[in-house]
């Protein structure tokens, strides 16, 4: 017999001054709704991943707990479900995979933007993975040893999987991100092609090597990451690039050296240039220009190296930094190319 998993009910939406909702509803009303359902059996090796919980937070908005051998916890994933979705359906539904950034985590992208309502009427099934504050989308290689975490094993081995046994998840895939993110969704589409149709980078780190003649340079950014996971070393993830054997390992998730297996996917690249753009929030500075100031330049290196390449490539270069009014705009300019690209 199997362990049951948790399914919780909904409630209105919390929210903020700012019209955004809460980050989670409260436990209490969780448990009062809970009603104990059949988990599906776990399948054997990489794909032992399975669904501990759901919670169900509105008619859309799914919640799942996943227990992840790749990650070695319980990590969550948000789903925002079409119109009509049903896990007992006999159809199933194009996936749009939407990555959030450093620091962040899976309900980023809900509670910083109207995806919601952007996304409301396509006929796909949304995905929000949990990617880590400092997960960079990589399965890591700590030291030679590997083992956890492994994100790219969880979204595309372990996530990819138990959505498509048993949420109702097609083969047809697109997939798109925010800085950390935007790296994570080219990193993804180049290493395994074929499997997204379709993907986008907004102010993405999309050339982790690149030499800049004013700090920092792409290597720097890496290692900046300890300001989002301290106590981290920041050469577990791929090693240190100044000895050639690992950086071979960053060259093999790196979007700029593996610009030529992009070129059956549709794709986007935009950001800006770190000057005043007309969405600057209250409270952006420095750090804001300067972060997009380098992601600018990874992205114009990456579309330079595709433009050699022949592989096509639609931009958006603009005034603007490293926030999420641009991010939720270059969405809105990006889904609908997306959503074509998988018939959501």
């Amino acid at each position: 017999m199997s362990n049951p998993i948790p399914r919780y009910g909904y409630s209105p939406s919390y929210a903020d001054n700012s019209g955004m909702p809460t980050r989670r509803l409260p436990l209490l009303l969780a448990a009062v709704l809970a009603l104990a359902v059949p988990v599906a059996p776990a399948a054997a090796g990489t794909d032992a991943a399975r669904v501990v919980e759901e919670i169900r937070l509105d008619e859309r908005t799914l919640d799942l707990r996943i227990d992840s051998p790749a990650l070695g916890r319980v990590e969550s994933v948000r789903l925002l479900l079409p119109a009509g979705w049903s896990a007992e359906a006999a159809r199933t539904w194009p996936v749009l995979y939407l990555l959030h950034g450093a620091d962040a985590d899976y309900r980023a992208w809900t509670e910083h933007t109207d995806v919601a309502a952007a996304t409301a009427g396509a006929d796909a099934i949304i995905v929000l993975p949990e990617g880590g504050r400092c997960g960079n989308y990589s399965d890591w290689w700590n030291q030679g040893r590997h083992g956890p975490p492994a994100w790219e094993t969880f979204h595309l081995t372990e996530v990819r999987g138990l959505l498509e046994r048993h949420y109702r998840a097609g083969p047809e895939r697109a997939v798109a991100g925010l800085s950390m993110g935007g790296f994570g969704a080219l990193s993804y589409a180049a290493r395994r092609p074929g499997m997204f149709r379709a993907a986008a980078s907004y102010s993405g780190a999309v050339h982790t090597l690149i030499d800049r003649p004013r700090w920092p340079d792409g290597p720097d950014v890496i290692k900046l990451m300890r300001l989002a996971c301290a106590g981290i070393d920041w050469r577990d993830l791929w090693g240190d690039p100044r000895i050639p054997a690992q950086r071979e390992i960053w060259q093999r998730r790196n979007p700029y050296d593996l610009a030529a297996k992009l070129r059956d996917t549709r794709l986007y690249i935009s950001s800006g240039n770190g000057e005043t753009g007309p969405l600057r929030p209250p409270g952006s500075g420095t750090f804001e220009a300067v972060a997009e100031r380098v992601v600018h330049d990874m992205g114009r290196a990456l579309v330079g190296r595709l433009t050699e390449l022949g592989v096509p490539v639609t931009t958006h270069f603009y005034d603007g930094g490293h926030t999420w009014p641009y991010w939720q705009r270059e969405l809105r300019r990006s889904l609908p190319m997306l959503l074509r690209a998988i018939g959501g």
